[in-house]
């Protein structure tokens, strides 16, 4: 259709990756510029949009038609990138809204939307180049309003996190700043995950040598600590949404865990008692339990000694 490959004409143009230079692609811009067939570029309007809402609007205006568990490679393989390249804008309504929250919409960016709609005309080129110029600056805008909120935590060995907005990375943070002093204070930090970036920090030679499998959709919980004196690996879940180290989940991690050679202790953390209490029926025996609220104390699950190893 003419109007999906203009629209892949302008993705070009503005020197998106060629992962980006697609039918999907083509098809969100247009859903995001509310667009049609027949409309002129011009008419180019703005308007926050969910994914399901995109999928909706190209099926009834493209006759495409896209699985509803297509919503996370539209995220990840367009819209993450669209947003990187300065034309879209991410919860403008709310930038304190969570990365993983329902509620989450896109919205082109006035400077793109305004450069889209000289498409065609003559004052497309010098507007194209001013847009080129500015890009960066316009992304730099976007980053400062979104680091206003991010959670920022330090890590023993010096190194600065910066996870994005939401109660479950608060916990995370928490853990990492209170339940690790109090209770492995020399304990090194292998893994953290981000709602927004499954690997956002990862001490990949450790996890090697641990026998660690690390991929991009690894099952390991939110935070890992591994302590060398004691040879104990710290495996931390984080619930806020999200369940608790349930038995299931503690029978999945140790078949993920099967060739690493450290002993095991799994906690599941929490924000607070009432968190605590919807998910007490699920927790596994023989694990701990942490409350941040609560920072000093650790509910253990069961067994003679405080954080004690089973199995190995």
């Amino acid at each position: 259709m003419k109007k999906v490959e203009e629209a892949m004409t302008i993705l070009q143009a503005l020197g998106l990756p060629k992962g980006q230079q697609n039918e999907r692609s083509a098809l969100t811009l247009l859903t995001l510029l509310s667009l049609r067939k027949r409309s002129r570029w011009s008419s180019s309007t703005g308007r926050p949009v969910r994914i399901h809402e995109i999928l909706i609007f190209i099926r009834d205006e493209y006759g495409k038609r896209y699985a509803e568990n297509t919503r996370e490679t539209i995220r990840r393989q367009t819209l993450h990138q669209f947003e990187q390249a300065g034309l879209v804008v991410r919860n403008p309504d709310n930038p304190r809204r969570p990365t993983n929250s329902p509620k989450t919409v896109y919205a082109i960016a006035d400077d793109a939307l305004k450069l889209v709609r000289k498409f065609r005309t003559r004052t497309w080129q010098p507007a194209l180049r001013r847009f080129a110029a500015n890009k960066g600056r316009l992304i730099d805008r976007y980053e400062k309003r979104k680091r206003k909120y991010l959670v920022a935590v330090d890590l023993p060995d010096g190194t600065l996190l910066s996870l994005s907005p939401g109660k479950h990375n608060r916990l995370q943070a928490r853990i990492i700043e209170e339940f690790l002093g109090r209770f492995c204070p020399s304990a090194k930090v292998v893994y953290v995950g981000d709602t927004a970036r499954k690997l956002l920090h990862l001490k990949r030679k450790l996890a090697r040598n641990l026998g660690i499998p690390i991929t991009e959709h690894d099952k390991l919980p939110d935070v890992v600590l591994y302590d060398r004196q004691r040879n104990l690996l710290y495996l931390i879940e984080a619930v806020t949404a999200h369940g608790p180290i349930s038995p299931k989940r503690q029978i999945e991690l140790e078949e993920t865990l099967e060739k690493c050679k450290a002993k095991r202790v799994y906690i599941s953390a929490f924000p607070d008692s009432r968190e605590f209490k919807k998910h007490i029926d699920n927790i596994a025996w023989e694990t701990e339990v942490w409350i941040e609220a609560n920072p000093d104390h650790i509910i253990h699950f069961n067994g003679p000694r405080f954080l004690t190893v089973y199995g190995k």
